[in-house]
């Protein structure tokens, strides 16, 4: 064979080369998994201060990708959060005002609405949830789960369900697992929350993570030929704290920190399961949290933390309108798109990934969806971008207190944390259990636990030289509160804070 003709086959090979990479950047779909952990805080990885115990598996996708210092959840409680990735819209705009939905509430999404899933249906992708719903079930108080039930997690975008109908800590009769519509193993003709039926149908609370992680599993290797869309919401770390015997004394922060090392292992088998299908480099892989962390309640448990700094450095915890209520961890992983070992000081907010997607799949959003959504697409790929990216961004606590952060200024409206209410008697004031409801059309309005009202008074902070919100500003600084408070009630009082896409 002579070096010419060498010579033209290796051009060909390039040529040959060069081209299918063109048409992989332009042509294929990206898969996307979306990993949220539950009560999972800043401090909680590795990458992100953590020593008592490692991360291995979030930390390689933050070498590989874009780690987040500025990032926060729409809301300091779990159930406000997950409506509003899935919806782009802040919670407090639904019938929830505040707190969580009970067992015992309908579907909280509205089943006409855009959602994420059902973007990612329109571009022709499999979807599917596998983890912890807490977003209700049925049209009415008090749903039967003896049967099929609906609507729920398949109405509002998803072709498949597997996972717990509410949250880690529910009450015996709904700790179960559901496929779809049904809960799974319970036999035709018995009462969900009979003892009969509990016998068989009652999860193992230590195996729920990998249980779920093998469904995982399952979902990647059953749609590797084509793209998919895995929205996958742990129950780690929420309480109770129910780690694998597996993960026993493999860190220095107890029980708690055992949890935490199971959900990096969970990612991890989600990134084995990637790279044995080939499909790692054409998948983005979101890592985050609904809220901050929630430090272990029992003493013994307390005792074995070893003060481990759950939330980093931040003000708060779990629930609170300060920073550690709703600072989050967030990694995106996106080969040949987001470079790696990025790290982004942008404030952004987990509403944002409802445009984000929309925008990659090249889906078009009416005016009525994604009304809290900023496209991140620009910041993720390095192209030039708005600095600062959001005008502003709304926190919203357990108890429905409001704060508005633009730029370095935070406003907290009202002087409390934000935490649940109490009476006279030390216990959570609640006022009403049960959403109202329109009489005429039959929609839930309203859902206020504790009808909380501003006292008056405010908290400002300035970020950029207080981290730890310990000098409020508020009698200073008049002229920001006005500022700020303005820009926060004309958020409240329009049907949306980020602009319109296309305008």
């Amino acid at each position: 064979m002579n070096k010419r003709f060498v010579l033209i086959l290796s051009a060909l090979s390039l040529l040959l080369i060069s081209h299918k990479r063109a048409w992989a950047d332009t042509g294929k779909k990206p898969n996307v998994i979306f990993i949220l952990a539950d009560d999972f805080g800043y401090g909680d990885m590795s990458c992100y201060g953590a020593t008592h115990f490692k991360t291995p598996a979030c930390d390689r996708l933050a070498d590989e990708g874009m780690r987040f210092t500025d990032a926060h959840s729409p809301s300091a409680v779990c159930t406000p959060t997950r409506y509003s990735i899935l919806t782009g819209r802040y919670n407090w705009r639904s019938w929830l005002k505040n707190w969580v939905l009970q067992e015992n509430h309908p579907l909280l999404i509205d089943t006409d609405r855009l959602t994420m899933g059902k973007l990612f249906q329109q571009a022709g992708y499999s979807t599917g949830c596998i983890g912890k719903w807490h977003l209700g079930w049925g049209t009415e108080l008090g749903t039967d789960f003896s049967g099929e039930v609906k609507p729920g997690p398949l109405e509002v975008g998803f072709d498949s369900f597997y996972g717990v109908p509410f949250s880690h800590n529910s009450g015996k009769s709904r700790r179960v697992f559901m496929r779809d519509r049904r809960i799974v193993n319970l036999k035709p003709g018995l009462k969900f929350n009979s003892k009969e039926a509990m016998k068989n149908t009652v999860r193992k609370l230590e195996n729920t993570a990998i249980d779920l992680s093998n469904e995982a599993v399952a979902f990647i290797d059953k749609n590797k030929d084509k793209p998919f869309f895995l929205y996958y919401p742990t129950t780690n770390i929420h309480f109770p704290l129910t780690p694998n015997s597996r993960f026993k004394g493999t860190t220095k922060a107890g029980i708690y920190g055992e949890f935490v090392v199971e959900f990096d292992w969970a990612v991890q088998q989600v990134v084995e399961a990637l790279e044995r299908n080939g499909i790692s480099d054409n998948t983005i892989v979101v890592v985050t949290s609904d809220n901050g962390a929630r430090p272990p309640g029992k003493l013994k448990d307390l005792e074995a933390f070893n003060n481990h700094p759950c939330n980093g450095p931040w003000r708060g915890t779990k629930r609170h309108i300060h920073e550690a209520g709703h600072r989050i961890p967030l990694i995106v992983r996106w080969p040949g798109k987001v470079k790696a070992g990025t790290l982004s000081d942008e404030t952004v907010c987990l509403t944002d990934f409802f445009t984000t997607f929309a925008k990659i799949l090249n889906q078009p959003i009416p005016n009525n969806a994604g009304e809290d959504s900023y496209d991140l697409t620009n910041l993720l790929t390095g192209k030039p971008h708005k600095h600062p990216l959001r005008e502003a961004t709304v926190h919203h606590s357990v108890s429905g207190q409001f704060a508005i952060r633009q730029g370095d200024w935070k406003l907290i409206e009202g002087s409390s944390n934000g935490d649940y209410p109490k009476n006279d008697e030390g216990k959570i004031d609640v006022k009403t259990w049960n959403p109202e409801r329109d009489p005429t059309t039959g929609k839930w309005t309203k859902l206020d636990y504790f009808q909380l009202k501003p006292d008056g008074k405010f908290q400002l902070y300035n970020l950029k030289s207080d981290p730890k919100e310990q000098k409020n500003l508020s009698v200073k600084h008049p002229e920001k509160v006005r500022q700020l408070l303005k820009l926060l009630n004309s958020y409240r009082s329009n049907q949306r804070s980020a602009p319109i896409v296309g305008k």
